[in-house]
């Protein structure tokens, strides 16, 4: 574990620790703290608005963990992303702000410039293109002049994906050139649902993806060089063979998030760049005239104010249950679970990739628990854990990076492993 100095007195902060995901983020840091990690305990602290309502989690969380000393022991430290002063002071007494308050569109900057002037690394869980590639444009430089790593996407959305993909070209033995990803969640009789801020984040999203468009020409980046045969693209609703049942593209920061990542690999190490595209499986025809009568409302009614306002005022109704106000229960969160398999194509050792088609196949897969409050949760702190115990396997000596860029040489993977995340090659030919 990274030392820590006398004017910097804890390792990790939790920012945001009321909110849904941040109760259970506390909870996971406690428990790691427990571990007593090799080089001496983990040291972190609690911030968010209000004094009296972290108190609370804390209490909450030792009575859920039975750790009766979290009520006294852990440091509370009131900061809001509207009050500046109040951010420096937060992120002057950290090594690592693990940021949770969402949606970052609208909360996120404040942080990420409070991290970069006051010298604290900032990881998140954000699920949201624009606010993650518009870090990068405007904030790597100063990021990289000030040795302060910015690491976005640290949660479900990205890092299954994104390491996934590093993980099958490690055991593909030659030039892997394409991967298609499809997720599937298992549920309980109960089902699932996630928290309003995430059907927040989405709703934004959707409504400002024109904004996207403009600031990737901001880049000025050439295309990535296609290596092999070059993917035929699905349809956005089809029945898929490798799953057995109807799939749409996922909406979420994955592909996004992998091109950031093969571009860095590219660039930097000089690898051969994967071509990826995600999809989510969606079940059979009655599963697909739903969800496609609820994405044409969706898609009408972002387009609007007063849409955007209906939608955000009654996420349950919107999203058929999928989102609501209160979140998932504990029961829902046990009973769910997720698998991530990745269908990988290229040339085996020895074979050129400019010479005929690909004739090597890999299947791989990430398996866990609950993706958006126990994956997500395992994610972020592992991957804290790794930037505090491994700094010197990060790229050059700060910047904005995606998970898989931040963390490529280091043993994130094998952590995850150790957190209930598992990674796996199912078929190899």
């Amino acid at each position: 574990m990274a030392t820590v100095t006398s004017t910097r007195p804890y390792h990790i902060i939790v920012f945001g620790a009321t909110g849904f995901t941040g109760q259970f983020v506390v909870e996971e840091v406690a428990r790691c703290a427990a571990d007593s990690p090799v080089g001496g305990p983990l040291k972190w602290a609690v911030a968010g608005r209000s004094r009296q309502r972290l108190e609370e989690v804390l209490k909450q969380a030792a009575d859920r963990l039975s750790m009766p000393q979290l009520r006294t022991d852990i440091e509370i430290i009131v900061a809001d992303v509207s009050i500046e002063e109040s951010l420096a002071v937060m992120c002057q007494q950290g090594l690592v702000i693990l940021n949770c308050v969402g949606p970052y569109r609208f909360y996120g900057e404040p942080v990420v410039k409070a991290c970069i002037a006051n010298g604290a690394h900032y990881l998140d869980i954000c699920g949201e293109p624009q606010f993650l590639e518009r870090m990068q444009l405007e904030y790597h430089s100063k990021a990289l002049d000030s040795g302060v790593y910015v690491i976005g996407s640290c949660g479900f959305d990205s890092i299954p994906a994104d390491m996934g993909i590093l993980y099958t070209q490690r055991q593909f033995r030659g030039t892997l050139t394409a991967v298609e990803s499809f997720l599937n969640i298992s549920t309980g009789p109960e089902g699932s649902s996630g928290h309003d801020a995430t059907w927040q984040s989405a709703v934004y999203g959707f409504a400002d993806s024109g904004s996207l468009r403009q600031l990737r020409r901001k880049f000025g980046y050439k295309p990535l060089p296609v290596v092999g045969a070059k993917v035929k693209k699905r349809g956005f609703v089809f029945f898929s063979k490798e799953i057995e049942e109807y799939a749409i593209p996922f909406m979420g920061s994955d592909p996004s998030v992998v091109k950031r990542t093969q571009r860095f690999l590219y660039e930097e190490e000089h690898q051969s760049p994967v071509q990826y595209s995600a999809f989510v499986g969606v079940g059979g025809l009655f599963s697909v005239v739903k969800l496609f009568c609820g994405g044409l409302l969706f898609w009408f009614m972002v387009k609007f104010s007063l849409g955007r306002k209906l939608l955000t005022t009654f996420p349950s109704l919107f999203s058929f249950g999928l989102f609501t106000k209160s979140g998932p229960t504990m029961k829902q969160i046990e009973n769910t679970c997720f698998s991530l398999t990745f269908f990988g194509e290229g040339y085996s050792e020895g074979t050129d990739p400019a010479q005929g088609q690909p004739n090597a196949k890999i299947i791989t897969q990430v398996i866990g628990p609950e993706l958006g409050y126990v994956a997500t949760v395992s994610a972020m702190v592992q991957a804290a854990i790794t930037l505090l115990n491994e700094l010197h396997s990060l790229p050059k000596r700060g910047g904005v990076y995606t998970p898989g860029a931040a963390f490529y040489k280091t043993s994130l993977i094998d952590r995850l492993q150790d957190h209930s995340i598992k990674f796996s090659v199912r078929s190899y030919q």
